[in-house]
């Protein structure tokens, strides 16, 4: 199990703001859609339409506002995405018809994609000499407190009253400003300088942005334990439904015990791109011991689920942590918002185009499609290393003056 408390005071501050944010999140997660559908009466695919127009409408926000924390201070950019994000999720409540709805989710999400990014630089300063283990630290933390908010709305959903929803929406909005209020305890982070060149560099940096595509295709994995395994347990094996329940929490739990464990032997951009691969084998196997578990009896198929479940949260684990690191050690320190935000890039196209391609291949085509589902992650993660590569040699030839003095040893 990770340490309960950074020894870094900022770090504390940062974990603080981040679990009152995630308790939040998982109230949302869990039952956000159906405050839409069982509160507001939206039908239910108007509310995944607005909430794939949403996706897409983030994509760019996370870039812009990255870079703004870059040059002009990340602490308080941050912060404001929280509030704006708060107020947007508070718009709820008001959202009685499909545009409402679509105006106050895209807002949400957009603030939501901005804050990943402006956080960035935040992880960068006070993270020490190894930011991407204290992001890892983050993720752990992060999974505590989905759960706590799980837990939270599973009351409402089982109360099923429109005042419970509406208890939730505004829960999750005031968990929002708690955790902007908690951020004015750190100490600001002063905007980095600015260097000769192009202002848009992260856009042009090719290696990077193949590693953003590449890291986005293998996010896909995420949705595997969210979408695919659930419709797959119910259409087609005889397995429980509670093991949906089970393989969740599972998950989460390996998740918050082993995360940071994970990423301290990932310390370098080579390891990350190792385990990357090994992250794509993993995905693979789960994939294709979750196909097997169709036509079989229930408890050799809940065997079977919950044996691919553990296989896959490791292949998870090896992913987020080589995530970490590429994404940070590959980026410079005077634009590591604008950089984080072109890489949160592949994390939401996943989000946005992943549940329709899993549902494709895996619920409507059925068991083949797993195997292809499987093949396409541990293709990506044989690639990956390759672009790593490409990045590093990149970096060394590119480098601008202000980088290399960041990077130069001290006397």
């Amino acid at each position: 199990m990770p340490a309960l408390m950074p020894d870094s005071a900022p770090q504390r501050v940062i974990a603080a703001s981040n679990f009152v944010y995630t308790v939040g999140s998982g109230l949302y997660l869990t039952a956000g859609v159906l405050y839409f559908t069982e509160a507001a009466h939206l039908p239910a695919s108007q509310v995944g339409l607005g909430l794939g127009i949403a996706g897409f409408v983030s994509l760019a926000v996370g870039i812009t506002v990255g870079h703004l924390a870059d040059r002009c201070g990340a602490r308080g950019v941050y912060a404001a995405t929280l509030v704006v994000q708060a107020l947007a999720t508070a718009g709820f409540v008001l959202a009685d018809g499909f545009w409402p709805f679509v105006l106050a989710v895209c807002a949400a999400t957009g603030a939501k994609a901005a804050g990943l990014a402006a956080r960035s630089p935040l992880i960068r300063h006070y993270g020490g000499g190894r930011p991407q283990e204290f992001r890892a630290y983050l993720r752990a933390v992060t999974n505590v407190g989905i759960s706590l908010g799980a837990l939270l709305a599973g009351w409402v959903v089982q109360v099923g009253t429109l005042t419970a929803y509406q208890l939730l929406v505004i829960g999750n909005a005031f968990a929002f400003l708690a955790s902007a209020a908690v951020l004015f305890l750190l100490p600001p982070v002063k905007p980095v300088p600015t260097v000769d060149g192009p202002r848009w560099i992260a856009l042009r940096d090719r290696p990077y942005l193949l590693i953003t595509a590449l890291d986005g295709i293998m996010a896909i994995q995420f949705k595997v334990l969210t979408v695919a395994i659930p419709l797959w347990l119910v259409t087609a094996t005889t397995a429980p439904r509670w093991l949906i329940s089970g393989t969740m929490l599972t998950s989460t739990l390996i998740v918050i015990a082993f995360q940071v464990r994970a990423s301290r032997s990932i310390d370098s951009p080579a390891a990350g791109a190792v385990a990357y691969r090994r992250a794509g084998a993993a995905f693979l196997v789960s994939c294709a011991l979750i196909s097997l578990s169709a036509g079989i009896p229930a408890w050799a198929a809940a065997t079977l689920l919950m044996t691919a479940m553990v296989i896959h949260t490791i292949g998870e684990l090896w992913h987020s942590a080589a995530g970490f690191e590429v994404s940070f050690a590959l980026a410079p320190g005077h634009a590591t918002g604008q950089y984080l935000g072109v890489f949160g890039l592949g994390a939401g196209l996943a989000e946005a185009l992943g549940p329709g391609l899993l549902i494709s291949l895996c619920i409507t085509w059925g068991r083949p499609g797993w195997y292809v589902v499987g093949a396409l992650f541990a293709l990506t993660g044989l690639v990956a290393p390759l672009a790593v590569r490409w990045a590093q040699r990149h970096q060394h030839t590119g480098r601008s003056p202000l980088e290399a003095a960041e990077r130069a040893p001290a006397a």
